[in-house]
């Protein structure tokens, strides 16, 4: 404990020397920033719906090493890991399951025909970020049927001005984390290159891991009609402990790669934008049961879906109309699920009104999607917002959200899970209400939330003989509700800006009336979940973040984790340190794994 407390007092001590504004992560502050993830962009402020955005500036201060770390401090965002850096983490938003949330990079939707567990497998590396939108609530008629409870968009740097960066990081369990960012500028072209690498021993048996991360952007033909270009690879291997057994002996291991080919324009006129989009999307899963003997039981899973897609808006006097076209195949080879494809095609067209002097705004929308093997079916929704005042707005929306299920739900089979392939699509009609407030100071939301599924999909015992197999099944109807408030206060002290950031997230759902102890993932929903984050600095050099997080489960486990970093600037450097789980609690985050311990990472940043 003294240990502890002394690396408190370190990191407190180190604040009082500060560089530049801390920004943490920023709600409707961000006037400037325009959504992008929808087809009509709208100013962040004029969006009627829960949206939060995390920028550039935030996540250099987070001293965060990913983008699971970053999402565990926004509210109503469950990240389940198992692990550090180079495992495995599950993306929740608002109850929902792994499945049920689309992540997009640059509008390229990533979801995973295999599984959802893949979904963060695809999310960049922090330093090619600019910025992420996360879209809470039902988002299907906007992106289609994966955003079943939200979705989140990474958007990547868009300003390649020439530039360099190498960044070297090394901690507690062997953890070495290295990487090189290069952007230059042309006449009328312009890159940017990044290449990483994270490695650790692991906290824990087998629970070692070796990242490899590789991006590439482009644009070109700037002059004229500027044509982006984006490639991603990243290559994981992990010892995978206790992931989906509780057998001490086997020593599960896995490795994943997933890769992103994507190349878009924009032509507008002063009405009219239309975006095409091409892009492929690889992923490839190997999974051995016992890691020193492959032959015993293995998986090799090779996912692939291309597609293509024309976003459009036009203005006019009746407002702005929004419309679009995605279509897509998707494929699978497994030697345990076999060999199967799926088409899919989407048609999105939405318009936004706006009445009453321009204070009321509302816009409806539908989505028809056709699948090959479920045949059609249509998202239609609704948002409305009203500017009270110039700092009050009040919001709500209602809309349809539709998920099938995955290869894996249908056709996975070994000796303790068995598909079904007779499973139906998950279904739900969602509602919510809210009201934002941004004084400058003092920026505030709140919202309440509803949903009525039918047919969600969970892996259940049918007893509770611990040997019987869990098999995909369709839960008849599960109810969810839940209350969500988020505040910054901005002040200065010393003529320096500090932050002081909290958000609650309540949620309840009738999952465990259901389906007691026998459900494998439903029932670790987060019923209380509260985060406060202190970003401050005092004086010019140093900047730190003191970051709490209180967690309560369904089932009624709980938990408080203590996080803080310092960041000293000076020059062309940047130093950091970061301690994480500070009183060392003892926690799970999903299935069997018990998170890390106590743990620092020191790292040095070299920009030119």
């Amino acid at each position: 404990m003294k240990i502890k407390i002394t690396l408190i007092a370190t990191l407190l001590l180190s604040a009082i020397h500060t560089k530049a504004q801390v920004d943490p992560i920023k709600r409707d502050t961000l006037k400037e920033v325009v959504i992008t993830s929808t087809r009509i962009d709208l100013p962040f402020k004029e969006n009627s719906r829960t949206i939060d955005v995390i920028s550039s500036e935030a996540i250099k201060n987070s001293a965060a090493t990913n983008v699971a770390d970053l999402l565990q401090q926004v509210a109503g965002v469950d990240i389940r890991r198992r692990g550090t850096a180079g495992s495995q983490a599950d993306l929740y938003i608002r109850g929902g399951g792994f499945d049920q949330t689309l992540l997009l990079v640059d509008g390229i939707k990533m979801d995973d025909s295999q599984t959802g567990h893949h979904t963060l497998n695809a999310a960049l590396p922090i330093e090619v970020i600019e910025r992420i939108e996360i879209i809470k609530g039902p988002a299907a008629r906007v992106f289609g049927q994966n955003a079943f409870t939200g979705a989140i968009n990474i958007v990547t740097k868009k300003r390649l001005a020439s530039s360099a960066s190498i960044n070297v990081e090394g901690g507690s369990f062997g953890q070495l984390n290295s990487s090189v960012t290069f952007g230059e500028e042309y006449e009328n072209a312009s890159f940017m290159v990044h290449v990483g690498a994270l490695t650790s021993d692991g906290y824990r048996t087998n629970s070692d891991y070796e990242n490899k991360n590789y991006v590439l952007k482009g644009i070109f033909n700037k002059k004229k009609q500027p044509i982006e270009v984006l490639g991603t690879f990243f290559d994981k291997k992990y010892g995978a402990e206790n992931f989906y057994t509780t057998n001490p002996d086997w020593h599960e291991y896995e490795e994943t790669q997933n890769s992103v080919i994507g190349v878009s324009t924009v032509f507008r006129t002063e009405k009219f934008k239309i975006t095409p989009r091409v892009y492929w999307r690889r992923g490839q899963d190997i999974f051995l049961l016992k890691r020193e003997d492959p032959s015993f039981f293995r998986n090799l899973h090779i996912t692939n879906k291309v597609g293509a897609e024309a976003n459009a808006s036009y203005a006019s006097n009746l407002g702005i109309t929004g419309f679009g076209i995605d279509l897509s195949r998707v494929s699978i080879s497994s030697n345990n699920l076999g060999k199967r494809n799926r088409t899919m095609a989407n048609l999105f067209l939405e318009h936004r009104f706006k009445l009453a002097n321009e204070k009321l705004d509302i816009t409806p929308g539908v989505a028809v999607t056709y699948f090959s093997d479920f045949k059609f079916h249509a998202f239609p929704g609704v948002d409305i917002g009203y500017q009270v005042s110039e700092n009050l707005k009040a919001y709500g929306n209602l809309g349809v959200t539709y998920r099938i299920p995955t290869y894996t739900d249908l056709f996975y089979n070994d000796p303790r899970t068995i598909g079904n392939e007779n499973l139906d699509p998950e279904e739900a009609f969602a509602q919510e209400i809210g009201l934002k407030y941004n004084s400058g100071k003092f920026t505030t939301s709140v919202a309440i939330f509803n949903r009525d599924a039918d047919n969600l999909i969970d892996f259940i015992r049918p007893d509770t003989d611990p040997t019987s197999q869990y098999e995909a099944t369709n839960i008849a109807k599960v109810n969810t509700r839940g209350f969500e408030l988020n505040a910054d206060y901005r002040f200065k002290l010393n003529e320096f800006n500090q932050t002081l950031s909290f958000g609650y997230n309540f949620l309840d759902d009738d999952i465990l009336d259901q389906n007691k102890e026998l459900s494998r993932y439903s029932l670790n929903t987060l019923r209380h979940q509260f985060i406060t984050r202190f970003s401050s600095k005092l004086f010019k050099n140093v900047s730190q973040n003191i970051i709490y997080k209180h967690a309560e489960r369904t089932v009624g486990t709980s938990y408080n984790v203590w996080d803080a970093s310092v960041i000293v600037d000076f020059n062309k450097f940047s130093f950091t340190v970061t301690a994480n789980n500070i009183f060392d609690a003892e926690y799970i985050e999903s299935g069997f794994v018990p998170m890390p311990p106590s743990n620092v990472l020191f790292g040095l940043r070299y920009s030119y």
